[in-house]
């Protein structure tokens, strides 16, 4: 993947980003601050609201992510959600003179289904869908101006009462942008959750993605962090992690939280 104005750092940066953003629905386990989703889902009624400030960094390249994504609760087994939000990236080296570029971010609708349980099945097990719409610019370097689609299949199996662990094997189907050709994107990881108290649980995820046609450019992605449980219905998150194979930045941060609310509270 690549963007003319970013050069290799951007397509380093957009190419984490697509994928991650794609992922979009806000859920109570896995969620933030990973990319690998859950299989549960927002409770049927209430609503939760993701917020944070993300920062990457790679070479010449600093990107800043303000991301804000809200899902909804519709049935017992499915929640839709949406994302947006904004961004800033300061680029040292350039094909243009533009060093500081600022934008919002495409905007995501995600919907998420279950259909098993660990009882029934020896895990949940969950589809998510999500559609991309190109409200960003490709000409800023920070989308690529296309929409595209994601589907996902999401397993979570309770190992203990305090470990769980996640599994996501999902496709991406990109849409070329004119005078370029991108490849789609086979993308899977693996994640756990570990509570060390009441209020205090760690996550640590391994992900990766890979074009179906070039498996030797297989980009590899490791993250860790913890969240904490602040209120019964808010909990904080951070994490950093690092590229360790591939097209990917050299480091990341987050911080941000999940506030769950409902109509009925």
């Amino acid at each position: 993947m690549h963007t003319r104005e970013t050069g290799n750092s951007g397509r380093k940066y957009v190419l984490l980003s697509l994928i991650t953003s794609l992922l979009v629905t806000p859920n109570s386990d896995a969620g933030r601050p990973l990319t690998i989703d859950d299989a549960g889902l927002v409770a049927r009624g209430e609503f939760e609201l993701e917020a944070a400030v993300s920062y990457s960094h790679d070479g010449p390249l600093r990107h800043w992510d303000f991301p804000l994504a809200l899902a909804y609760g519709a049935a017992s087994r499915w929640e839709i959600g949406v994302a947006s939000g904004g961004q800033l990236e300061e680029r040292a080296e350039l094909e243009s003179d533009d060093r500081l570029v600022t934008g919002l971010s495409d905007v995501v609708l995600g919907t998420k289904l279950k259909f098993a349980d660990q009882e029934n099945l020896g895990a949940d097990h969950a589809a998510a869908l999500s559609l991309k719409l190109p409200t960003t610019h490709r000409r800023k370097g920070l989308s690529t101006g296309e929409v595209d689609y994601d589907l996902t299949w999401i397993a979570s199996r309770r190992v203990t009462e305090k470990t769980t662990l996640h599994l996501n094997i999902g496709y991406t189907w990109l849409t070329d942008p004119p005078r370029e050709s991108l490849d789609d994107l086979l993308h899977y990881g693996f994640a756990i959750t570990h509570k060390i108290s009441d209020q205090i649980e760690l996550v640590a995820e391994v992900f990766a993605n890979t074009p179906p046609e070039r498996a030797q450019m297989t980009d590899i992605f490791v993250n860790g962090g913890l969240r904490w449980q602040a209120a019964p219905n808010l909990v904080l998150d951070a994490a950093v992690g690092a590229g360790i194979r591939g097209e990917t930045p050299d480091i990341t941060a987050t911080f941000g939280f999940t506030w769950a609310f409902g109509l009925n509270r």
